[in-house]
């Protein structure tokens, strides 16, 4: 094997330094194509997003040239060698498959890393730039995340704020069909809370910004509509569940407008999420009847409530990715084996041949068949234990003491069968 990965994350390296090495995906064509021209690596991938670069090559290149490559592609006057980590073989192949079922992201157990490996393998193969060491890395990574996720529950609990706020609701409204939801805010904290409301079903959704552009280039991506702060009294009344996370430095929520809210509502309950900090709610709304009202700290408690389970989970999950990786590791070393073993017997074969031969031209000569099996029988031990015996004695000249004992242990293994 020669799998090789070299990378820089979220554990060794501050976000200032990981986006000076980040890829965008229109130049991940070029930088690969780059990377064999430069350096002549044969198969490689690069998998860059928020929280990593990592760099998945197979071949003799050295690590120290490709984090060489690395910074002078970016040009940055980067001196990354403290950031760095490089993984080979065996161990490349466990962070390979960590990496696919998310063990070794940021958030424990996200799904999202299996589709953004997904799309870096993709964009290797439009490029020409796997081949069949990479090809069998990925499709086994794959397959073990796959795993992963089916016999465990590493990813059944949400844990960033924006699922935590789903879950949270449908603490209040099991059915997200039935109900609207109003977003106070077009922020990306919002547009990610916006993108989890309508993957659960929600009814209605209305995006309320100051400015109403913004609003208005969310709301056309989800399909929900758009409406200025103006408008925030009316659309309090009309809304089940509220979330807001703004910039302003004063609530822009207040308990008056809730107050008047409940009353055109009669009563029907709310749901509200202040995620902003300084908060958008005045705290006072959560003295109101049929409000519920919770506190960027209480989603905060609840991710971690839920981190804690996927860290139990986690430990499943690491005994499925040791599995796979010994299972591939087995398989690729057989393959590996297969032409020597190959080469082995067409050279046992030959020695066979040209040893048969000589017998029967002893034979021809009047040789006696007693002298002739004798011949065939010592000179086929001979030539089949040559090559054997010399490597046996090269191993113990240089203190191979596990080759010599496995050679040893397969021969005594082999004359107790018979």
């Amino acid at each position: 094997m020669a799998f090789n990965i070299l990378g820089i994350n979220h554990k060794t390296a501050p976000v200032a330094l990981r986006e000076k090495v980040a890829f965008s995906e229109d130049r991940l064509a070029a930088a690969l194509q780059a990377l064999r021209e430069e350096l002549g690596v044969a198969e490689a991938v690069i998998l860059s997003t928020c929280n990593r670069t990592e760099v998945y090559w197979s071949g003799p290149v050295s690590g120290t040239d490709l984090s060489k490559w690395l910074e002078r592609h970016h040009g940055n006057d980067l001196d990354l060698a403290a950031s760095l980590y490089i993984h080979q073989d065996s161990h490349a192949v466990e962070h390979a498959f960590s990496v696919a079922s998310g063990l070794d992201s940021m958030v424990l157990g996200e799904v999202q890393i299996l589709g953004q490996l997904k799309d870096a393998y993709r964009v290797a193969q439009e490029s020409g730039s796997t081949g069949p060491m990479l090809n069998k890395l990925f499709q086994a990574a794959f397959s073990a995340a796959k795993r992963v996720r089916t016999e465990t529950r590493i990813g059944a609990n949400a844990v960033s704020l924006a699922s935590a706020t789903v879950s949270l609701a449908r603490r209040v409204f099991a059915d997200l069909s039935a109900h609207n939801a109003l977003l106070v805010g077009a922020g990306d904290m919002n547009a990610l809370t916006a993108r989890h409301f309508q993957s659960a079903g929600i009814k209605r959704m209305v995006i309320a910004n100051r400015t109403l552009a913004n609003a208005e280039a969310l709301a056309a991506e989800l399909k929900a509509h758009a409406a200025p702060l103006t408008d925030l009294d009316k659309e309090l009344a009309e809304a089940d569940i509220v979330i807001s996370c703004t910039a302003s430095p004063v609530p822009v929520i207040t308990k008056r407008a809730v107050e008047a809210a409940i009353r055109t509502r009669r009563r029907r309950p709310i749901f509200m999420v202040d995620m902003a900090v300084p908060r958008d709610i005045e705290p006072e709304v959560a003295d109101l009847e049929d409000v519920y009202l919770f506190s960027i700290d209480d989603l905060q408690q609840l991710v971690d409530e839920n981190m804690q389970q996927r860290e139990v989970a986690a430990g499943g999950a690491r005994l499925v990715i040791n599995e796979e990786v010994a299972r591939f590791l087995a398989e690729s070393r057989a393959q590996d084996a297969g032409p020597a073993i190959r080469a082995l017997r067409q050279q046992a074969e030959t020695i066979r041949q040209q040893t048969v031969e000589q017998a029967r031209r002893m034979l021809a000569a009047g040789k006696s068949s007693d002298e002739v099996l004798d011949y065939l029988a010592n000179t086929l031990t001979n030539r089949l234990l040559h090559a054997p015996t010399q490597a046996l004695r090269q191993a113990a000249e240089l203190a191979d003491l596990a080759l010599a004992e496995t050679v040893t242990r397969l021969l005594t293994e082999e004359r107790d069968r018979h």
